[in-house]
């Protein structure tokens, strides 16, 4: 099962699709923005970091031009970090690359692809009740 999830990563495709390596942390942040933009310290606390981990993350997705940082509308010394248009096509594309079955699933009939769904998401159950 192993060597089949490595050999079928999808960073490479995520990396040239976007034009640079989408980093665990990287990524964590930009699809969080997703619902709308946050603080550092939100972000911070959403993912159990500190402030200049964040801080760093958001600069390199700033020098991508995928997050911006604006004024927060009740407390001029916080920032609000936002997707930009950018951001929201690179969140596209992503999600295009990484809900994309492998092509070996299409040797599962819709009956076997629907039951492999469901074990998966028992797994994915469980492992968030933990």
């Amino acid at each position: 099962m192993r060597q089949f999830v490595d050999g079928h990563s999808r960073h490479g495709d995520l990396a040239e699709a976007l034009g640079f390596s989408l980093g665990a942390g990287r990524g964590k942040i930009l699809f969080q923005l997703r619902t709308g933009p946050l603080t550092h310290s939100q972000l911070a606390e959403l993912f159990q970091t500190t402030g200049p981990y964040v801080s760093l993350i958001v600069d390199k997705l700033e020098e991508h031009g995928l997050v911006e940082r604006g004024p927060h509308p009740d407390d001029r010394r916080r920032k609000l970090v936002s997707l930009t248009p950018r951001g929201r096509d690179a969140i596209a594309s992503a999600e295009a690359i990484l809900y994309r079955p492998p092509a070996a699933v299409s040797v599962l009939t819709d009956e076997e692809q629907n039951h492999l769904i469901g074990l998966v998401q028992r797994v994915v159950d469980a492992e968030s009740q933990r």
